[in-house]
This record gives C-alpha cells, sequence and structure tokens, in this order.
C-alpha cells in the first residue's frame, strides 16, 4: 500500500501576546474556507506546522478577525483587495 507523500514541516509565527484567536489563512487553506488556528505559547508567541509541497505559497494571518502582515516575511505580493499577501517559498 503506497502513502501519500507529505511535503516538509514549515512553521509559521506570530507575536501576538494580547490576541484571543490567530488563524492562518492562505492559498494552501482554500483562504478562509479552512484556516488553519495557531496554538499561543506562553511567551505571546503562536504557532502551527504545517506540511506543505515544494512550491510557492501566498499566505496571511487573521489576528482576532483582521488580516496581519507576517512581520518575519520579506516576500509579499499585492492581492485584488488592495493589501499583499506574505511569500513562502518551500523547496
Amino acid at each position: 500500500m503506497k502513502t501519500k507523500s507529505v511535503g516538509p514541516k514549515r512553521d509559521f509565527t506570530i507575536l501576538a501576546p494580547e490576541a484571543k484567536s490567530v488563524l492562518l489563512a492562505g492559498d494552501f487553506t482554500q483562504w478562509q474556507e479552512k484556516p488553519i488556528p495557531l496554538k499561543k505559547g506562553r511567551n505571546g508567541v503562536w504557532k502551527a506546522s504545517v506540511n506543505l509541497q515544494p512550491g510557492t505559497y501566498h499566505y496571511r494571518f487573521l489576528v482576532d478577525g483582521q488580516w496581519i502582515d507576517d512581520p518575519q516575511c520579506s516576500l509579499h505580493s499585492p492581492n485584488p483587495y488592495g493589501s499583499q499577501d506574505d511569500v513562502c517559498i518551500v523547496t
């Protein structure tokens, strides 16, 4: 029986000590259709690990319902809503 290969694990983190909820949304989650909840650490850093196949992905964080850029991401791409998406490249 063959098992489907999964890509390398990519950690997504954001410092948001006052946040009540942080979600990761992107083209790999069908954006808001299936966002990934992040877990809050004791230091106020929220984290999720996601297996992604090699490729280029657009994403953003939803912090308490507000779209937030990833401050650790240096690649961005304009989106059709007048803001920008963060870009993650998995090799």
